[in-house]
């Protein structure tokens, strides 16, 4: 039978080279390939064709959620699965309507890290228990998985541009990376501040933290 192809990607190189480790005590599980940021995951994704991508929810240039969004509409035959340290739930709601196949907590044990990838390699979804037990508890007081909140309604790009922001790139970086202009860059900020209801660069990467596009210390 054919191994399953795994992609690993976090911008934390000890952290790719632990689930490494673990997948090469796991049989019939490979990985081919690996990236740092989201930007990489998803042209490695397009590149190699992996079975399963293991995202991390919060990395350099492109997060985890953007990656299992694009990825579900350009590659639909990878299977994506958030590796993260949030329980949260909302961030677990996010996870699910981008599409993603699982969402498995990195202090997830070697058994239920295996048990994850047999159940993808079946065509099953997994949630970790205690991500489980959090989502089941919020719809039971109410919650509504299809309600969106600001994020939600964001363009592609302004999410992008939101996520630069936070990672502290100035107006004429952001344009450089994104290939447009600074008048497009401070378009898409007001904007940005207009949906969100925040006022001021300082607001909007405490929301980008908020909501997992960075990390506290990025």
């Amino acid at each position: 039978m054919r191994a399953l192809r795994v992609l690993l990607a976090d911008d934390h190189g000890l952290v790719r080279a632990g689930m490494r480790a673990l997948i090469a005590e796991i049989d019939g599980v490979d990985v081919v390939a690996e990236a740092a940021d989201g930007q990489e995951a998803l042209r490695l994704i397009r590149e190699t064709r992996p079975d399963v991508a293991l995202v991390d929810i919060s990395m350099p240039v492109m997060n985890g959620i953007e990656v299992a969004t694009r990825a579900g509409k350009e590659h639909p035959g990878t299977r994506i699965v958030i590796v993260t340290m949030h329980a949260d739930e909302e961030f677990v709601r996010r996870a699910l309507l981008a599409g993603a196949a699982g969402y498995l907590l990195k202090q997830a044990d070697r058994a239920e890290f295996e048990m994850a990838l047999r159940a993808l390699a079946r065509g099953d979804t997994w949630l970790s228990a205690a991500v489980s037990k959090k989502v089941v508890a919020g719809y039971a007081k109410g919650g509504k998985p299809g309600a969106a909140e600001p994020f939600e309604i964001l363009t592609r790009r302004q999410r992008e541009v939101l996520q630069l922001i936070a990672e502290g790139l100035s107006t004429k970086e952001i344009a450089a990376r994104l290939d447009v202009s600074v008048k497009t860059v401070e378009t898409h900020r007001t904007e940005l501040m207009e949906r969100l209801g925040i006022h001021g660069v300082a607001g909007l990467v405490r929301y980008a933290i908020r909501v997992g596009l960075v990390r506290p210390e990025t």
